[in-house]
């Protein structure tokens, strides 16, 4: 229980008796029970503050305008309250009362009335030494206003006083610290600033003016406006103005300017209706149509607005408005509001008595002749009777009034559970349980905050840490009818859950737009990046307004407003949209084009005619030119010659491991094992015609079979041991390139050692010259010699293939480099097989009368 300076002592600190010092005369409606709920209502708009003298005590402050929905809205808790005492399974064997004041829409007013609920009115009552037993009121359902729930909350949360608002939105409410005790069923602002980003989000809107209205609640709004639509990814401010206080239409015709010159077609207002009709006027003045108007909760229901002047300009408006729900039985509860049937003591329940005062023009005190007599009081009626009627009973649009029936619940709801603790098993020390005669009110604070309930009306009702319910709004639309009547429609809804955030649900279909098209309209700053460019900031303007660059070559964006663009994967090139990346061409000697299949049919022709000529050397073998020409040498050269034509075969086809390493290692054997055999023979040459002179004899132990073989297989040998070095050392192995072509990876074989390739091309290049000049100086031989001659020509045409191919290998990329390689393989090799076993295949197919030893000494001797 709280004790304020409202109580004096009669005699000391220490008596144990204590009476009001004075009352707050409050219009009021009171309902006795077990438990008692407070609630605080704006059942009159204004008040009157007396001039105060003082010399006397402060005269209370008057209240002025009946505000019928307001008194609508306590007779919504008054009807949750008489619902829940007849719902059997809601707080069985427990009769709920309440305590109604009117804030009359004054701070002083409100906070007074929220102190007198706290500390109650009971003109005196004793102390009890521990000071507990059952607080006048455990919860409050209110206040309506922020301003008046930051200033009660602060002083309730110290006690832990429950206070449930159904319409303060502020969000620095849901500072735990400040307010430990203050919970809402309406969401805050900073929801209906995310409920209003994820309309524009939805409909794409970047670009978009925010006007607000000069007071906390519009001054919040555009400091938080900006930063959540800028973390949100939702769009940009294209403009923020401050909506002033009283008539300015200079200003707001200033604020007009600054809309029609901007390229957002949207504008969002955070303002009251005073606000609206004044910047409204100035819009109707100058004719500024084509706008998306978005409303605040503030004036998203006010009929104010909907007028046919303003209406050509507003019509298509969406909106955000407290979520609407359904009371069956509310509409029959109001019609039976009567003063007696409340309480008969008419001063308990001076908010009925004003209302029927307000509504059917009544007087409580002795009336003039005339009056009829309604219920003990006097009334005549007044000329606009139904239409206050109609505004009292119109329950289609429950909005208020469903978060206030919600409140009430919420409260029934945490008394319930804690009534049906069981002994032994409680949330608090020692697991005890609350009780109604001992109750601190953090008790109950302890169930509100663990409250889960479903309405009737199929909303689930609970609070986050901050004392938040979970947050709904309905999205309204300002509908246009065929007969020039306005209808405010709801077209969906935007909620948050405990696991998906903020969702957005709307029913396009339904929502009338205000422009030739009949569509949502455009509103961006910068059109949006298609896919294949990225966003490039543009200096100096808000992140909204960008260029659309293309992305550039190996890079990609598949998605619109790409910030950056992405590098294709290694093996893969973007398309010339730059919206995808596709496999990049792969490019090598192939079997399958033209080159690589005229170099393979070459290369098997070589290898062929080789096995041709093999076959004729051995089919022949006995006949005095094969004889005569070191048979031994020449059927190896012929191998060898077929491996080289073979090993070109290497060079075509997608590079593997095992083929680089081996297309070098066979071709530097096989051309060394050939180059070594005529080197051989050529020295044999020399020798034989050395002997043939007198004392020349001696030369011819130095060239017998064994040591022919010996020489060609030792010179072979250190072509071998080269590879295998070479191998060991730095693997030739397939490489991707690149360099290229951006867009074509070209398989070839790194050659891993520069050093190992150049000694492999070196050594036979230093065998190749060293037979070709032992060739040359042979060449004049007798003609039985006259082979030397023979391979003269072989050895020059082998040493002009190979001293072309290296420029022309190193100028050629990629696949081509192979293809210069194979031919130099080939040209060499038929270089070869051509000019050291043409002739000798002419004579033994063409002219067997030369193959005979009688013809070869008669030539001998006529050169003799």
């Amino acid at each position: 229980m709280i004790y304020s300076s409202f109580f004096f002592s009669e005699s000391s600190i220490l008596s144990s008796s204590c009476h009001l010092l004075r009352k707050f005369y409050l219009n009021g409606l009171h309902k006795p029970g077990d438990v008692i709920l407070g609630g605080l209502f704006e059942v009159h708009y204004s008040s009157v503050f007396p001039e105060q003298t003082f010399t006397s005590a402060p005269h209370q402050t008057s209240c002025q305008g009946f505000d019928t929905l307001g008194f609508r809205h306590a007779m919504t808790m008054a009807f949750a309250v008489d619902e829940i005492n007849k719902n059997p399974n809601l707080l069985p064997n427990v009769t709920l009362g309440y305590s109604l004041y009117d804030n009359c829409a004054t701070l002083g007013i409100g906070f007074s009335a929220a102190l007198s609920m706290a500390s109650g009115q009971e003109e005196q009552f004793l102390l009890q030494e521990n000071c507990s037993g059952t607080p006048p009121v455990v919860g409050i359902v209110g206040d309506p206003f922020s301003t008046f729930s930051i200033a009660a909350s602060d002083v309730l949360g110290l006690y832990k006083l429950p206070m449930v608002s159904y319409f303060a939105t502020c969000s620095c409410l849901s500072d735990r610290r400040r307010f430990p005790s203050f919970f809402r069923t309406i969401p805050s602002d900073t929801f209906q600033v995310r409920a209003m980003i994820q309309i524009l989000k939805h409909f794409g809107w970047t670009w978009a003016g925010l006007l607000v209205s000069d007071d906390d609640y519009g001054l919040h709004v555009s400091r938080f406006f900006q930063t959540d639509l800028t973390q949100s990814g939702g769009g940009c401010l294209a403009y923020t103005e401050i909506l002033p206080w009283g008539n300015n239409p200079n200003e707001y015709q200033r604020i007009v300017n600054v809309m029609r010159k901007s390229k957002a077609r949207v504008v969002i207002v955070f303002a009251h209706q005073m606000h609206m009709i004044q910047l409204m006027e100035q819009v109707v003045k100058q004719n500024l149509t084509g706008l998306q108007w978005i409303a605040s909760e503030a004036w998203t229901l006010v009929d104010g607005l909907q007028t046919s002047t303003f209406m050509p300009f507003l019509r298509g408006t969406l909106g955000i408005a407290v979520r609407r729900g359904e009371m069956p039985g509310l509409k029959d509860f109001l019609l039976k509001i009567h003063p007696e049937q409340q309480n008969n003591n008419i001063d308990e329940n001076s908010m009925v008595k004003l209302f029927w005062e307000h509504t059917f023009n009544c007087k409580f005190s002795p009336p003039p002749a005339g009056w009829v007599e309604a219920g003990g009081a006097q009334c005549t009626g007044r000329e606009d009777l139904q239409n206050v009627m109609t505004d009292l009973l119109d329950v289609s649009e429950l909005r208020p009034e469903y978060n206030i029936y919600k409140a009430v619940y919420a409260l029934a709801h945490a008394l319930n559970d804690m009534l049906r603790c069981s002994p032994g098993r409680g949330p608090f020390s020692g697991k005890s349980c609350a009780n109604l005669q001992t109750l601190d009110l953090w008790q109950l604070m302890y169930y509100l905050q663990k409250v889960n309930f479903t309405t009737s009306f199929g909303d689930q009702v609970s609070f986050d840490e901050n004392g938040d319910a979970l947050p709904i709004y309905d999205v309204m639309n300002w509908l246009w009818l065929p007969e020039g009547r306005i209808k405010v429609q709801s077209v969906g809804e935007v909620k948050r859950s405990a696991s998906n955030g903020e969702e957005l649900t709307l029913d396009e279909s339904k929502i009338f737009w205000n422009f030739e098209s009949k569509q949502s309209p455009r509103s961006v700053c910068s059109e949006s990046c298609s896919p294949g460019t990225h966003v490039v900031r543009r200096k100096g303007e808000p992140l909204c307004c960008f260029y659309c660059v293309p992305c550039s070559e190996g890079k990609f964006s598949n998605e619109t407003d790409s910030l950056e663009c992405i590098s294709c994967p290694e093996d893969f090139w973007s398309s010339t949209q730059r919206d995808h990346c596709f496999p990049k061409k792969t490019e090598y000697l192939s079997y399958y084009e033209p080159l690589g299949i005229c170099l393979t049919m070459a290369s098997l022709l070589g290898s062929f005619i080789c096995a041709v000529v093999l076959g004729i050397f051995i089919h022949h073998h006995s006949t005095p030119m094969v004889r005569a020409n070191n048979s031994e040498l020449s059927f190896l050269i012929l191998v060898s010659l077929k491996l080289c034509f073979l090993c070109s075969l290497l060079f075509i086809g997608r590079p593997r491991p095992w083929t680089c390493q081996l297309r070098h290692a066979a071709f530097g054997i096989s051309f060394v094992l050939c180059v070594s055999c005529i080197l051989v023979k050529t020295m044999v040459v020399l020798a034989v015609f050395k002997a043939s002179k007198p004392g020349g004899g001696a030369h011819l132990k130095w060239f017998g079979a064994v040591q022919q073989r010996g020489t060609v297989f030792v010179l072979t040998c250190v072509q071998a041991a080269i590879c295998s070095a070479w191998i060991v050392t730095a693997s030739p192995v397939p490489y991707k390139n690149t360099q290229y072509h951006n867009d074509i990876i070209v398989y070839e074989c790194l050659v891993g050692s520069i050093i190992g390739f150049s000694a492999l091309l070196g050594y036979i290049g230093i065998l190749a010259i060293f037979s070709f000049m032992l060739a040359f100086l042979a060449r004049n031989l007798p003609d039985n010699f006259n082979e030397a001659k023979f391979i003269t020509f072989s050895m020059l045409i082998f040493c002009a293939v190979w001293i072309a191919f290296i420029p022309a290998y190193i100028n050629s990329p990629g696949k081509y480099a192979d293809a210069v390689e194979v031919f130099a393989i080939l040209a060499s090799s038929f270089g070869l097989l051509i000019a050291l076993f043409g002739p000798k295949c002419y004579i033994i197919l063409l002219r067997p009368e030369r193959n005979t030893k009688k013809a070869i000494m008669v030539r001998e001797s006529k050169k003799s």
